[in-house]
C-alpha cells in the first residue's frame, strides 16, 4: 500500500506548474523592478540634460534686470522643475545650488599651444586675457546640472555611491566669441 501510494505521488505532475512559477516569480519580479527603476533613473537624467541645454540656449536673451549666471541658473531649474501658475519654478528636485556656471577662456598662440583658464565666478573671468603673441581667442560658457535619483526599491543596479543614491549630471555649453 505505502509503495502504491509513492508511485502513484511521483507520477502525479499536477501543480508542478505552480512550483515552477513560484521558483521563477521572485527573478522576474527583480528584473521589473530594476527596468522601473533604470526607467526613472533615465528620465531624470533626460531632464536635467533637457534642462542645461534650455539654459544655454538663454545666453543671449538675458535682460539688464540680471547677469547671465542667474538667467540660466533660473533656466535650468524651470525646465528640470517645472513651472507654478505664476510662472515661477516649482521647488523641486534641484534648485539653484544644483547649477554651476562655467567660464573658460581658450587662447591660442603661433605654435598652436593652447592655454584655458576658467572661473565660476564671472567677474574673475572678466579679469582673464590672452598674452601677446595670441593667434586666436575664443571664450566659452558652459552649465552643468547635477542631482541625485534614490532609487525606490533596496535593489541595486550599476555604481551606486555610499548614500544610496545615483549621482546624475548633465553639461551643456556653447562658444560666446
Amino acid at each position: 500500500m505505502m509503495r502504491d501510494l509513492l508511485s502513484r505521488l511521483r507520477s502525479d505532475e499536477s501543480g508542478a506548474a505552480i512550483i515552477e512559477l513560484a521558483i521563477i516569480a521572485p527573478i522576474f519580479a527583480a528584473m521589473t523592478i530594476g527596468v522601473v527603476d533604470i526607467s526613472n533613473a533615465c528620465g531624470r537624467k533626460l531632464a536635467l540634460e533637457q534642462g542645461a541645454q534650455r539654459a544655454i540656449e538663454r545666453v543671449m536673451q538675458t535682460t539688464g534686470d540680471t547677469t547671465v549666471e542667474d538667467t540660466i541658473k533660473d533656466e535650468a531649474v524651470k525646465q528640470v522643475n517645472g513651472l507654478n501658475a505664476d510662472g515661477s519654478a516649482k521647488s523641486g528636485p534641484i534648485t539653484a545650488a544644483n547649477v554651476t556656471v562655467t567660464y573658460r577662456l581658450e587662447c591660442t598662440d603661433s605654435a598652436g599651444v593652447i592655454t584655458n583658464q576658467s572661473s565660476t565666478d564671472s567677474d574673475t573671468f572678466d579679469g582673464f586675457y590672452c598674452s601677446t603673441g595670441t593667434v586666436t581667442e575664443a571664450k566659452y560658457i558652459q552649465v552643468a546640472v547635477t542631482d541625485t535619483y534614490a532609487p525606490m526599491f533596496p535593489i541595486h543596479f550599476g555604481a551606486l555611491s555610499s548614500d544610496g543614491t545615483y549621482h546624475l549630471s548633465a553639461i551643456a555649453g556653447m562658444r560666446t566669441k
